[in-house]
């Protein structure tokens, strides 16, 4: 224990953590950046790579426990099954495969080169396939680009970067406690595949009995609406909604695989069409009040508690890292863009685009590390290589926009 933090009670911990992340999330906002990356900054700047005097105790990773399950509900909501399919098309399909499978193999492949085995080695590849939807919405709204054809092939990669990421983790934490040699983890990965396969096929027959009620008309939002009147609780729609993310988080981990596959896939099953518009944002509203507004800040500045400057010694790692997971993201963005008949310069503009990372790269990344399978310098690396992604994607995908908008005059 570092004898120079402060052993204040828990609350006046929490209360100094909470207002320092708002307090620089508030500066990041204000120069048009996540606030997350401020958050994150303060956990950072309170732990032992600044001043030392805050640690991320037991109390505040249950906390973060409970922020990392509301913002997967939260991603979950954002999330279309319909879009979903639609990213499953034609050569959207081949656009996501190769922004997807480039990236994993480059961080595999620079894992390995410095000696990592082989679980880490796949989790920095999981970690640099990963585009986060929310930094993607944010960043194109802010440059007005959401419903341009480019924004929306970066939306749909970003959707099934995360929906296969998310199922890929459940996969790799099952492989936990065996020997990790080859021929176990490839016993230990087929089983949990198998698994997985169970839980998408009982979302799959979920979500086409719930489309068919719902094409015959308004009858499930007519039940809740009844039911809603019966109940005399306080904030029943809530509850029942949380009923049932809990039931599909129970269903995941009794399959053996991690709370987090579950709670993303039935957040998936809420949609407007099935609960109504206003019953929608109400759920949105809460939970996002809920998650923003309180254990979401916590849970990224403990991130920044976590991280060690001094614990990066492998400088070649890190070079390495950062290296393939622009290079390979944004060539197998390239190669997907060409290969779904994309010109040039669009190509180019969606390779850059995908690069944009940060929710979902740090709780998978936060989830291997708790779970004991990547260490305090990996984490710190991967935390780095979120950090810069999030804050030059932005300026870059700007000059991208701008090159490909050129008029054909200025080119030659």
């Amino acid at each position: 224990m570092n004898p120079a933090v402060l052993h204040l009670p828990f609350f006046t911990n929490l209360l100094i953590l909470l207002v320092t992340a708002r307090i620089f999330g508030e500066i990041m906002e204000r120069f048009r950046q996540p606030s997350m990356i401020g958050e994150i900054l303060a956990g950072i700047v309170l732990g032992p790579s600044v001043l030392g005097i805050m640690e991320r105790t037991e109390e505040i990773k249950v906390i973060s426990e409970l922020g990392i399950f509301l913002l997967v509900i939260l991603a979950g909501l954002e999330i279309d099954i319909d879009d979903i399919i639609k990213s499953l098309k034609g050569r959207n399909l081949l656009t996501s495969l190769f922004a997807m499978l480039l990236p994993m193999c480059g961080g595999y492949m620079a894992g390995s080169l410095f000696q990592q085995d082989i679980m880490t080695s796949l989790f920095i590849g999981l970690c640099m396939a990963i585009t986060a939807l929310p930094v993607c919405i944010r960043m194109l709204q802010d440059m007005g680009q959401l419903n341009s054809k480019i924004g929306q092939r970066i939306i749909s990669v970003a959707i099934f970067d995360d929906v296969v990421a998310l199922s890929l983790l459940g996969v790799l934490l099952s492989v936990k406690g065996t020997d990790l040699s080859l021929p176990t983890i490839s016993m230990a990965a087929a089983v949990s595949l198998v698994k997985l396969l169970l839980l998408v096929g009982l979302l799959g027959g979920a979500y086409f009995l719930i489309r068919r009620v719902v094409n015959r008309g308004n009858y499930l939002e007519d039940y809740l609406n009844r039911l809603l009147l019966l109940l005399r609780g306080k904030e029943p729609l809530f509850a029942l909604f949380f009923a049932f993310v809990l039931l599909f988080s129970t269903i995941t981990e009794g399959l053996g695989l991690h709370f987090i596959v579950g709670t993303f896939f039935a957040s998936l099953l809420i949609s407007e069409a099935v609960i109504g518009r206003v019953h929608l944002k109400s759920i949105e509203r809460t939970t996002g009040n809920m998650a923003m507004g309180f254990l979401a800040p916590v849970f990224f500045a403990g991130i920044g508690l976590v991280f060690e400057r001094t614990a990066i010694q492998n400088i070649g790692l890190l070079i390495a890292v950062l290296g393939a997971s622009y290079l390979t993201k944004s060539l197998g963005g390239y190669l997907g863009g060409r290969a779904a008949r994309l010109s040039h310069r669009e190509s180019v503009t969606l390779g850059v685009g995908l690069n944009a990372r940060g929710i979902m790269e740090i709780v998978i990344a936060n989830t291997a590390y708790v779970g004991g399978l990547i260490s305090v310098e990996v984490f710190s690396i991967l935390l780095v290589m979120s950090l810069l992604a999030t804050l030059t994607t932005p300026l870059f995908l700007k000059r991208a926009f701008r090159y490909m908008d050129e008029p054909r005059s200025r080119r030659i």
